[in-house]
C-alpha cells in the first residue's frame, strides 16, 4: 500500500480502501482487483441512477501523485459531516437503513449487479437522509448464484429489530458490543412464540437458523462435499429481496413510556418562558455562527431547540440518552430544508461510544469525531450532577473536551424538574448551585453571556474555550 494510510475500518476489502491525504481529504483507492466491477457500475448506469435519486454517495475519480502500486483508479467521495454507527441509531434509522440497503439491491440486480455484503456499517446519514457509501460493495451478478449476504442482511438488521420490537428499543445498544450484529441463533432464543406468526420472522430467523445449523453439521461431517452453492434462480433472489423488504416494512418500535420521552409535552415553561427561551439561544447562535460549521446537541431530547442551530446552517448531530426520544426526533417532521442538517442520534454524553472494534480502531469514539464548534447543553446540567451524581467540575471538564463554544442551561433547585429528581432520594448537594457552576467552568472556558429566561427560574450561559 505504499504510503498511504489506510482507514481502519476499510481493511476486509480486497477491491480496494479508503484512506485519507495529507490535507485530512477522505478518498477511496480502487485497486486493480476491484477494476472489472467498478466499471460495471459506472457503465451499467446503476451509479447515475443510485446517486441521482441519493441513494449511493456521489464521488468524482481523481489524479494523485501518490497511490499504491496496486491502485487502478482514486476516487473522492461527498464528505460526510459526522459519522455515526448502528449502535447509536434510532429503531426506525436501522429500519430506513435496511430498506435503502434492499432497495439499491433491487437497482444493482435491474443493471446486472449484485451487493457483495449487507452490512449496516455501508450506510451513513447526512441529516435525516440514510445514504449507501460503499462503491465498491457492488459485484458482478452471476446467474444462479445465492446471495452472499442473505445471513448479513438479517443479523444487521432483521435480528436486531424484531428483538427490539418484541422488548425494548434499550436492546439496539447491544449493537456496540457486538459489530456484527445479532446472530441468527440469539436472536431465535430471545424472540418470544408469538413472534413465529410473523411469517416473514419465521422464515429470515427461525427457519433460517435451523438451516444453517443444519449446513454446520453435514459440514463437520467427513467425506461429505457441504462447499457446494445451491443454486438460486434470479426469480428466487427477486423474491427473497421482495420477502425481507415485506418483514423489515412490518416491524415497528415497540409502544412504551421512558421518564423524558415527553419533555417538552409536560414542561413546566410557560409559553411566554419557552419563547424567551429560544429567542436567548437564537441570539447566542447568532453570535457564533460566522465561526461554526457543527454543533453537538447533548440532550436534545426531540430535537426541539436543534433546529435553532440547523436553521443557522450549522449542522448539528442532536443527541439523547433515551431511544424513544431520538425515534421523535428522528420521525419529526422538521421543515424540509432542514432534513440534511440535523442528524439524531442515541448517545450518552457521560458514557460515549468509545474505540470498538479490530485493535480498538475500527470504530472511532465519540471524542475523536470532534471537537464540535459549538455544544449545547439545554436542561442537562441537572440530570448529571443530581440524577448521576456528576461533581460539576467533572461536568465542566468533559464539556471542554466536546467543544469550542457551550451553550448551557442552569436549572435550580425549586424547579419542578429538580424536584422530580430530589424526590425520592436525600438533597445531598449542598454544591449544586449557579455560582458553584460558574467557578467549574471558568477553569476550562470564559463567560460571554449570561442571560436569566423570564418567567422561570432557569438560567442560559455561552462561553467559549480558553484552555486546549
Amino acid at each position: 500500500m505504499g504510503s498511504l494510510q489506510q482507514d481502519a475500518s476499510s481493511y476486509r476489502d480486497h477491491a480496494g480502501f479508503v484512506y485519507k491525504d495529507a490535507s485530512g481529504t477522505v478518498l477511496r483507492q480502487v485497486n486493480q482487483a476491484g477494476k472489472n466491477d467498478y466499471d460495471l457500475l459506472m457503465s451499467s448506469g446503476l451509479y447515475k441512477e443510485l446517486a441521482d435519486a441519493g441513494l449511493l454517495i456521489p464521488h468524482k475519480e481523481i489524479t494523485v501523485s501518490k497511490s499504491s502500486k496496486d491502485a487502478y483508479k482514486t476516487l473522492q467521495p461527498e464528505n460526510i459531516p459526522f459519522i455515526t454507527y448502528p449502535y447509536e441509531w434510532s429503531f426506525s434509522q436501522l429500519k430506513d437503513a435496511a430498506l435503502l440497503t434492499l432497495k439499491i439491491q433491487e437497482a444493482a440486480l435491474r443493471h446486472g449487479m449484485i451487493l457483495k455484503d449487507a452490512s449496516a456499517y455501508n450506510v451513513q446519514f447526512i441529516g435525516k437522509q440514510p445514504v449507501f457509501i460503499d462503491t465498491l460493495s457492488f459485484a458482478q451478478y452471476t446467474p444462479g448464484e445465492p446471495w452472499e449476504g442473505y445471513r448479513q442482511f438479517c443479523e444487521h438488521f432483521i435480528a436486531p429489530l424484531a428483538v427490539a420490537r418484541y422488548s425494548t428499543l434499550e436492546s439496539l445498544k447491544f449493537l456496540r458490543s457486538n459489530l456484527e450484529g445479532v446472530s441468527l441463533e440469539l436472536a431465535a432464543s430471545l424472540l418470544p412464540k408469538r413472534a413465529r406468526l410473523n411469517g416473514g420472522l419465521l422464515s429470515h430467523i427461525f427457519l433460517h437458523n435451523a438451516s444453517q445449523k443444519r449446513y454446520q453439521n453435514v459440514a463437520s461431517d467427513k467425506g461429505v462435499q457441504a462447499t457446494t452453492k445451491r443454486q438460486v434462480s434470479k426469480f428466487a433472489l427477486d423474491g427473497l429481496i421482495g420477502s425481507l423488504e415485506n418483514t423489515t416494512k412490518r416491524l415497528k418500535p415497540p409502544h412504551y413510556h421512558t421518564e423524558w420521552g415527553d419533555y417538552y409535552t409536560f414542561t413546566n415553561y410557560s409559553e411566554e418562558g419557552f419563547t424567551e427561551k429560544r429567542t436567548i439561544i437564537g441570539k447566542m447562535l447568532d453570535s457564533v455562527k460566522s465561526q461554526a460549521k457543527i454543533a453537538w446537541d447533548m440532550g436534545a431530547n426531540n430535537g426541539e431547540f436543534s433546529i435553532l442551530a440547523a436553521e443557522r446552517g450549522l449542522y448539528t448531530v442532536a443527541m439523547d440518552i433515551d431511544p424513544l426520544a431520538v425515534e421523535r426526533d428522528y420521525r419529526m417532521e422538521a421543515k424540509e430544508q432542514h432534513q440534511r442538517l440535523m442528524l439524531p442520534v442515541v448517545q450518552d454524553c457521560v458514557n460515549p461510544s468509545p474505540d470498538n472494534g479490530l485493535l480498538g480502531q475500527e470504530r472511532q469514539s465519540l471524542n475523536k469525531r470532534g471537537p464540535a464548534d459549538v455544544v449545547m447543553a439545554l436542561a442537562l446540567i441537572h440530570h448529571l450532577a443530581i440524577g448521576r451524581n456528576i461533581p460539576l467540575s467533572k461536568i465542566a471538564e468533559m464539556f471542554a473536551g466536546f467543544g469550542k463554544y457551550l451553550i448551557i442551561e442552569f436549572v435550580p433547585k425549586g424547579d419542578s424538574k429538580v424536584d422530580i429528581l430530589l424526590a425520592s432520594r436525600k438533597d445531598i448537594f449542598t454544591d449544586y448551585n449557579e455560582e458553584q457552576m460558574e467557578q467549574a467552568l471558568s477553569k476550562h472556558f470564559k463567560l460571554l453571556k449570561k442571560a436569566p429566561i423570564k418567567h422561570t427560574k432557569r438560567t442560559l450561559y455561552l462561553y467559549e474555550k480558553t484552555r486546549a
